[in-house]
This record gives structure tokens, C-alpha cells and sequence, in this order.
């Protein structure tokens, strides 16, 4: 989670790599004009470049308004010249060929073709190129912030997608791809997101109703490789009434421990958790309906998602940010639904599937190394999908258990008129009442246990598994003793134990 419950990875290292991986290693120079493609010419305070991504040359490409070409504004000569660009070239790179190529298109409408052709620009440039010839393309809308990705063309379909359903893969190893259209982030990831959620003066009142708050956060100590680390944001933790919130100091346990600092939800909190808890509710619906067969996953409740807690985590600045992890589901239960409310600074949100070690080319070997870990990380690359001010993001069911997530550093922000260089995030979440400690098993150390899913495995990927968790406490000596005993759950994710069996 962006808040309690997390083992967090090193952001920093994490930052730098994605800058390394998308920057190439020629950091100095500003722009290739030839290849359409940017890198940075400085680094900030932190030591992190500058970067000035290829999306983000493809973005400009997209927001900024053109007047439609002619056939007398275009050299004859460069429309007959060929086209090549290379099939290891990112995804952002390719867009941005084909935006300068089209301008007139959207850039949903030019991500769709070069799926359609399996990355090819070519290809997908003399196809566009054939049906903008034959038909009109719809009239692009004054605002274009926030795109579409239908478009007005049927896309061929190839073969291969005839019988199976399966989107094809649009990430690379290494690669970041920036997704910024609702339609788009629903398609490539188990997420979607609102624009605008709240009517402005609502979203004003709920941020400085934290911001407030925000001198009280504190950062969560935890044990990491035998160190006592701090998590890289501040963050507290809210729940509905007092009874609640002493519940919590006292019975439920966060990484080995338990909080001290827990309060009871603030006014404008209170106010907008229904608004949300209707669109979440909606969207589950909607997720289901399109993208899900019309079914249920397995374990995946049918009950209605009712909020009664929240994080609230505060980034204060570029630098502040936190690494890959999934959130923790110990009082969530399997196939968690996250409704993530953004504030202030419009900061990246990253995410990546979780790929299998037996998945990969040439196995799990290698020795175990650090390397191997980061190689299969990176198989499918990373999607960074933007969140602003006033957005709304919802984690699906299955997010937490084939997905990791990130708020990456950023190396430059936009201030807030409001909160200035500071993003606040209010994560809601839903705790099950048969998920309270009281119920689920405690190790040999007397500490509750935590609630984890298999990702890496393949023979037994999608499992569930109590463990001790006393190992992670900042206060305690030692790595834990151990306990391991696989979870069981009825077909609503409702936990089934020892005790209730055959009764």
C-alpha cells in the first residue's frame, strides 16, 4: 500500500534505473532531431536526471492544436520517402513518429494502430493513411486534456486475436510507457480512473482540510535486511469513530507492530467517502460487465464495497515517493478493491504486472542474484499512468495479487496553487469484519499473522498464506520464527477456519 502494511523497496534506486533505462546514455544532449526523441541536459537536487521523456515529446505532440494539413503545406519528396524505424524502438518513440506523421489523430487513435501491427510504423502509418482517404475521421473536441481512445476507424484484427481475447503486450523490458486517457489505463491495466471526481470547490475543501493536518504525519519505521528504515512520505491513518481507532492501536498489527497514531475520519472525508464509495461501487459493476466475461473473479465479494478506513499519505516534493509493492491484505481479504483519491501535485503513478520465475526465457536460475530479480521485473516493462489534481483512481480486484505499484520520484512538478509542491493521496479501503485480528492466526511470537499471495511461483501463483510477520518490526530482534500455514477462502473471499469446518 502507499501507507501501512507495505515492505518498501528502494524508490531512489528504482527512479534512477527508469531514467537510465528511457534517457540512453548520452544524458547531455537535448534533443535528436532526426528520431524525434528527448533526453536531459541536468539533474535535480537529488542527483536525478531531469528527464524529458519521449512520451512527453509525444504528449506535446498530442495536446497542442493543429490546423489540418493540405497536400500543397507537404513536401511531395518526404511523403515518397521511405519510412524506417527500428522494431526495438520504445513504444513512446514509435507514437511520437507516427504523431508527427499524423497530427490530425488522436493519440488513442494512433496507440490502437500500432497495436493493430504489432509495433510496426510502417505498417500502421500506410493504414491510417488509407482510411483517413477513405472516410472523414471524427472532429476532434476543443479540450483535448483528457482523450478518447475509440476513434472513428475499425482496426483490423490479427489472426492470432481471432480466437483468444488476450490484449497484446505494449510494454518493453526497461521501457516506460505513460498512459493519460480513462480508456486507455482501463484497457492496459486492472485500474481506472476519474478525472475531475469532485466538483472543484468540494476537491478545495477536502485538501485543506488535510493539508492541515499534513504537519502532524509521521513516517513509518520498519525493519528491512536487518535495518530499521523509514518509509520515503509521511502518511496517518483514519478510521470512522473513536471505538474504531482505538481498536487499532491496540488489536490490529502493521508490519510486526502496532500504530499509535490513529484518528477518526475528518469532516470533508466523511463527505466525500459516500461519493466515492457509489463510484467505486459503479465501476466494479462496469469492470465486470466489460472486461471481466460478465463474472466474478474467484474470490472476488459480491457484497457491496463500504469504505470504513483510509490512509492518507502526503509527498512533499519530488524526491518523497515509494518504491514497487503491493498492498497489504491482511484486513482486505483477496481481490481488494482500493479507491485512491489524488490532491495537489499531479505526481506519476507506476505500475507493473508481476512476472512469474518460471516464466521467463531461460527460468529462474542465475544464482537468485539482485540482477536476475531486476531482469524479471523489468520483462514487461512499466506503465505510468498520471494522476492529477481532483482524479480518482480505483485498484481492481486482482491488482494486489499480479501487479506492483509505485509513486516514482519525480526529477521537476508543477506547484499546486493550494498545496504547493505537496501530492496527497486518500487511499479508502474496506475491512472485513471476519478479517479482524481476533479471527486470523497468530505465529509463535504472539504477533498476528499477515495475509500474502504466491506471485512468483508458478506451481502455486494465486495462493494464500498466513505468516509471521514479527520479523519487519522496527522493536523486535530477530527475523521472526517462521510460521507459514496456507489461507483458506469461500468463493466470496470470505475466510474459511479450522474451527468453522464441518460444523
Amino acid at each position: 500500500m502507499e501507507g501501512l502494511g507495505q515492505l518498501i523497496s528502494w524508490a531512489t534506486r528504482a527512479g534512477e534505473d527508469d531514467v537510465q533505462g528511457e534517457a540512453g546514455e548520452n544524458p547531455s544532449a537535448h534533443v535528436d532531431a532526426t528520431r524525434h526523441r528527448c533526453f536531459p541536459a541536468e539533474v535535480d537536487d537529488i542527483g536525478l536526471p531531469l528527464t524529458i521523456q519521449a512520451s512527453t515529446c509525444m504528449d506535446a505532440f498530442v495536446s497542442k492544436k493543429r490546423r489540418r494539413s493540405s497536400p500543397s503545406d507537404v513536401d511531395r519528396n518526404i511523403i515518397s520517402a521511405p519510412l524506417v524505424v527500428d522494431d526495438d524502438e520504445s513504444t513512446d518513440f514509435k507514437l511520437a513518429v507516427l504523431a508527427s506523421l499524423h497530427p490530425e489523430l488522436d493519440h488513442p487513435c494512433l496507440l490502437e494502430a500500432l497495436l493493430a501491427f504489432d509495433g510496426s510504423v510502417e505498417r500502421a502509418s500506410d493504414w491510417l493513411k488509407k482510411e483517413q482517404s477513405s472516410k472523414r475521421p471524427q472532429k476532434k473536441l476543443a479540450a483535448v486534456r483528457y482523450q478518447s481512445s475509440f476513434t472513428s476507424y475499425t482496426l483490423p484484427r490479427k489472426e492470432s486475436e481471432q480466437s483468444q481475447t488476450k490484449p497484446p503486450r505494449i510494454t518493453q523490458k526497461g521501457k516506460t510507457l505513460h498512459l493519460y486517457s480513462p480508456e486507455d489505463v482501463e484497457k492496459h491495466t486492472p485500474c481506472s480512473i476519474i478525472h475531475n471526481f469532485l466538483p472543484s470547490e468540494e476537491a478545495d475543501a477536502l485538501l485543506r482540510e488535510l493539508l492541515n493536518e499534513v504537519p502532524t504525519f509521521g513516517r513509518q519505521s520498519f525493519k528491512l535486511f536487518d535495518n530499521v528504515v523509514q518509509s520515503p512520505h509521511t502518511m496517518c491513518f483514519y478510521v470512522d469513530s473513536w471505538d474504531e481507532a482505538e481498536q487499532q492501536k491496540t488489536e490490529y498489527v502493521y508490519n510486526g507492530s502496532h500504530v499509535e497514531d490513529v484518528r477518526r475520519t475528518l469532516p470533508e472525508m466523511a463527505k466525500v467517502s459516500r461519493k466515492v464509495q457509489d463510484t467505486v461501487n459503479s465501476e466494479i459493476l462496469r469492470r465486470i460487465e466489460h472486461f471481466q466475461g460478465g463474472e466474478r473473479l474467484k474470490y472476488q465479494s459480491a457484497r457491496e464495497w463500504t469504505p470504513n478506513a483510509s490512509f492518507v499519505n502526503c509527498y512533499d516534493g519530488g524526491a518523497e515517493s515509494v518504491g514497487y509493492h503491493s498492498d497489504q491484505m491482511t484486513y482486505l481479504g483477496p481481490r481488494a478493491v482500493i479507491g485512491s483519491l489524488s490532491l495537489g501535485v499531479a505526481r506519476e503513478f507506476r505500475v507493473r504486472k508481476i512476472v512469474a520465475r518460471d516464466e521467463e526465457d531461460g527460468g529462474g536460475g542465475g544464482g537468485g542474484g539482485g540482477g536476475d530479480a531486476t531482469a524479471r521485473a523489468d520483462a514487461e516493462g512499466q506503465i505510468a499512468i498520471h494522476l492529477p489534481h481532483n482524479s480518482l483512481l480505483v485498484m481492481h480486484a486482482g491488482m494486489q495479487e499480479e501487479w506492483k505499484h509505485s509513486i516514482a520520484p519525480a526529477a521537476a512538478i508543477d506547484p499546486h496553487p493550494l498545496a504547493g509542491r505537496k501530492r496527497i493521496n486518500v487511499t479508502y479501503r474496506h475491512y472485513k469484519p471476519s478479517l479482524h485480528p481476533r479471527f486470523t492466526p497468530r505465529c509463535a511470537c504472539g504477533v498476528a499473522a499477515v495475509l500474502r499471495c504466491v506471485q512468483r511461483k508458478r506451481a502455486t501463483r494465486g495462493r494464500y498464506m498466513w505468516m509471521c510477520h514479527a520479523g519487519y518490526s522496527a522493536g523486535r530482534e530477530g527475523d521472526g520464527c517462521g510460521f507459514f500455514k496456507w489461507a483458506e477462502f469461500d468463493e466470496e473471499g470470505e475466510p474459511v477456519w479450522e474451527e468453522r469446518k464441518g460444523g
